[in-house]
């Protein structure tokens, strides 16, 4: 075989792989337009619609209990109520001792939809009760099918990630969930400092509504009026489980809950600042729809929202989440070193 042969082999070859890769793409990209038309817009009930709140000062204590505090914890014992056969890992439903009713999934994604879904709360972003459970046992246990391997013969179970099913909140999933570039909030500090908080932490994981034939990261919960607080749509993040690891642009460079892969990236979190524009070097499932007109003035507002987040505070949700102490050392440092480099890249003087 001469070597203009094997050159042109190699053409088809890598055209093949492009041309498969988007193929690929678009026949999901076309299944999600087509079910998000034949579904329609979320039916919202609620006049407010809100992406934020401040939250006040939350101490390192508070923020190790978790958003329903220790006595909101899930308590044992627990008690067995249905197995879920969609999602990526393996889910039950129980019932604890207070009567509420938890989902409990296993996998590789319990230690970072904990710390997420806590880092969130704390930074003011509306988020799903979580906690990290590192062992109990289900009563009540029938024969599973993807949980089998999960919960064992005397019905124990480990490393776990408890998710509060709050009966008075209406959710919208999927098809009625949100887009990056179309809601409600589109060029406020408020959404730009989402996009913020998923790549600090490395979230490739940005499905939105667009993508619902795959499986939407966007979502609304509408909450019942309480008190004085009327009625609203809260839009928020319904998956943080990938992220703590390396983002990338394909499935072959990224990761979670990997420490030194999280910290390996620190010097492109931030690439420069051009104008009044901060550009990141984050890469994921649309990579556009975060980094894109982020300003100086947004990561101004993130960085003093974010200020109340002491080491103190990381190391209190990485506990709660159940990392090692070394893990939560590695965690804390490089986290500490992205939002420096976010007050640096905040003030008018940062470098071009």
């Amino acid at each position: 075989m001469s070597p203009s042969d094997a050159l042109q082999i190699l053409f088809w070859i890598a055209f093949g792989i492009f041309a498969g890769w988007w193929l690929f793409f678009g026949y999901w990209r076309l299944r999600s337009e087509i079910k998000r038309r034949s579904e329609g817009e979320a039916p919202l009930r609620s006049s407010r619609e809100v992406i934020w709140r401040d939250p006040g000062s939350i101490s390192a204590a508070e923020l190790e209990a978790g958003p329903c505090g220790s006595r909101g914890a899930p308590a044992a014992p627990f008690h067995f109520v249905e197995e879920h056969d969609t999602g990526s890992q393996p889910c039950v439903s129980i019932r604890d001792a207070a009567g509420q009713v938890w989902r409990v999934k296993w996998g590789q994604e319990v230690h970072t939809e904990t710390f997420g879904t806590r880092l969130a709360w704390a930074l003011g972003y509306f988020a799903e009760p979580t906690y990290f459970i590192s062992s109990g046992s289900i009563e009540g246990t029938p024969d599973l099918r993807r949980a089998k391997e999960c919960i064992d013969e005397h019905r124990r179970f480990s490393d776990a990630r408890f998710e509060l099913s709050e009966p008075d909140v209406k959710r919208h999933f999927d098809a009625h969930g949100w887009a990056w570039h179309d809601n409600p909030f589109v060029g406020t500090h408020e959404l730009n400092g989402l996009k913020i908080l998923m790549m600090l932490m490395s979230n490739w994981d940005n499905k939105d509504v667009r993508d619902t034939a795959r499986g939407s990261n966007t979502a609304i919960f509408e909450y019942p009026a309480s008190g004085s607080t009327a009625a609203e749509a809260r839009y928020l993040i319904i998956d943080w489980g990938a992220a703590l690891g390396a983002w990338g642009a394909t499935v072959l460079k990224r990761g979670r809950w990997d420490p030194e892969a999280f910290a390996a990236q620190n010097a492109q979190f931030i690439t420069g600042v051009e104008g009044d524009l901060v550009q990141f070097g984050y890469q994921g499932q649309r990579t556009a729809d975060l980094t894109a007109n982020i300003t100086r003035a947004d990561v101004a507002w993130f960085v003093r929202v974010a200020e109340r987040a002491t080491d103190d505070h990381l190391r209190a949700a990485l506990r709660a989440s159940g990392a090692t102490n070394e893990e939560t050392d590695l965690f804390t440092a490089a986290l500490r070193a992205r939002l420096d480099q976010l007050r640096n890249a905040s003030r008018p003087s940062a470098p071009n």
